[in-house]
């Protein structure tokens, strides 16, 4: 069982792009960030084309998760629990996986900046309900995948120079803290635990040729319950999809579990 995740950048304007990157990474389960379209108005028919039931909770041109499956979709969770006076779409949670279920979120946390500030300030908190929903889906004792865009850099080896990104939320020690708050809490951190390499990153930015001298950081992230990492396998960064045209400025996490 493969799951992925995505941060699309716009699912619309990037559409053949993120046909043809779903059609390469073939995962059974793709998380999806910055869909930036309403629920209503999310392209169903062309990803159930590619054999997916979909769960989408979206706003206007702005933030967006969704979910894609290619088994049955159950116990659907459309914003974060704990945190229901948030109008922003930034989570859905779904049970997934037929006979092997999952539970699987795709998370678009706030970025944050600038530093420091309000958005810093609602960043926190949101993490902080974040913790709290993470805290409860243990008592469940199932697979539990927290996958998503976190807008959190965990380490200075996770980007191409610490001191470009000191002063930014994405690297701040409390959002650092927080994220580990959540590994404390009993998840494991797929990358670093499967792969544990420095310098390995999931974002780079459309400005000052960052993808083409490497200048990127890693901020998606699989946070994972004991239950799932009894089952995890490998994790890859799709790095491809990034020289792609008109690509998202993020690439696919994949994650992929044993039934």
């Amino acid at each position: 069982m493969k799951i992925a995740t995505w941060n699309v950048n716009s699912i619309k304007a990037r559409l053949p792009t993120v046909i043809q990157v779903l059609k390469d990474i073939d995962c059974d389960v793709v998380c999806l960030q910055e869909i930036k379209c309403e629920t209503d108005a999310f392209p169903y028919m062309e990803m159930e084309e590619l054999g997916y039931q979909i769960e989408a909770h979206g706003q206007k041109s702005y933030n967006g998760v969704a979910i894609l499956s290619r088994t049955q979709i159950e116990d659907v969770q459309r914003g974060l629990p704990g945190n229901e006076d948030d109008d922003q779409a930034r989570y859905i949670e779904v049970l997934t996986g037929g006979d092997n279920p999952m539970r699987v979120a795709s998370i678009y946390l706030p970025n944050g900046n600038p530093f420091p500030g309000e958005k810093f300030d609602y960043k926190l908190r949101w993490m902080e309900h974040l913790r709290n929903r993470a805290k409860e889906l243990l008592s469940y004792e199932e697979a539990v995948v927290l996958a998503g865009d976190y807008n959190v850099i965990p380490s200075d080896e996770d980007c191409w120079d610490p001191n470009v990104w000191k002063d930014d939320a994405l690297a701040q020690p409390e959002s650092r803290a927080e994220f580990q708050k959540i590994q404390w809490l009993g998840y494991t951190e797929a990358f670093d635990t499967l792969e544990g390499k420095s310098h390995a990153y999931t974002f780079w930015d459309y400005q000052r040729g960052a993808w083409q001298k490497d200048h990127g950081i890693r901020i998606d992230h699989l946070l994972i319950s004991p239950e799932a990492s009894d089952r995890i396998e490998k994790i890859e960064i799709y790095k491809t999809a990034r020289g792609l045209e008109k690509p998202s400025d993020h690439v696919p996490v994949v994650g992929t579990f044993r039934d």
